[in-house]
């Protein structure tokens, strides 16, 4: 009987989250269609991912922020689940553009919001159009702007850090700009692959120590840096090896 009550909180809660955002959805995409400016359409983007967390009753603890650089800079976390992108958002500065695989465009909300805050889209199979828009994000470091990449390209229920694709690591070459860690914990437990309801608990973002770049490592020695800081601060297994 307990265990029943306990799935029907848990249901109960999980339609309430997502009741919340919704409505917080629809408030951040009429804000973005009305303000001028890329800088304030990514805080008010930032403001709305906050207030979904605090009017789901969701804590959200970021640590380490003193570890960001005030200039140019990417940020690789691992990703866990749907929330990663959202819980980003919400911990970083808006300062930051976000590199999100190419299939989001065919979602027309999350299509609306990604764009308006000035997010690069790639291509994961197609290799010819894979190829542009690495040379558009190697532009973009190049350029000093900051971004934010989920180097493992995808999620699986499974805990564990996955293979990192090397275009953060690339990227951060070529523009001479520090690749700081971040680890994200709770997010998978929160909301798996494969299930749409979420779960109650807590969410933590720990901003890690940057990796420099300007000194001659390669994208793969760098990727291998940032993975040895994030695993033990993740506790799950390293599925690279």
């Amino acid at each position: 009987m307990t265990r029943v009550t306990t799935r029907m909180g848990h249901a109960i809660w999980g339609a309430a989250a997502w009741a919340v955002f919704v409505v917080a959805c629809l408030g951040v995409i009429v804000g973005l269609a009305v303000v001028p400016g890329l800088d304030r359409r990514r805080r008010v983007a930032r403001g709305g991912c906050r207030l979904v967390f605090r009017l789901a009753g969701i804590p959200l603890q970021v640590t380490g922020l003193k570890h960001l650089p005030p200039g140019p800079c990417i940020v690789v976390s691992n990703h866990a689940s749907y929330l990663d992108g959202v819980i980003m958002m919400a911990a970083l500065p808006a300062r930051f553009s976000y590199v999100i695989k190419r299939e989001m465009t065919q979602v027309p909300m999350a299509n609306f919001l990604l764009r308006r805050v000035g997010s690069e889209f790639v291509e994961r199979e197609q290799s010819s159009q894979g190829s542009r828009d690495a040379r558009r994000i190697l532009q973009q470091a190049g350029v000093g702007n900051s971004l934010v990449f989920f180097p493992e390209g995808t999620f699986r229920e499974e805990p564990g850090l996955r293979r990192f694709r090397q275009g953060a690591f690339n990227a951060a070459r070529r523009g001479e700009v520090p690749v700081v860690p971040a680890a994200i914990l709770g997010s998978r437990a929160m909301l798996r692959a494969h299930t749409w309801l979420p779960q109650p608990g807590r969410l933590e973002v720990h901003i890690l120590p940057p990796v420099e770049t300007k000194h001659g490592a390669t994208a793969p020695e760098i990727a291998a840096q940032c993975r040895a800081i994030m695993l033990p601060v993740l506790g799950e297994p390293d599925l690279d090896r």
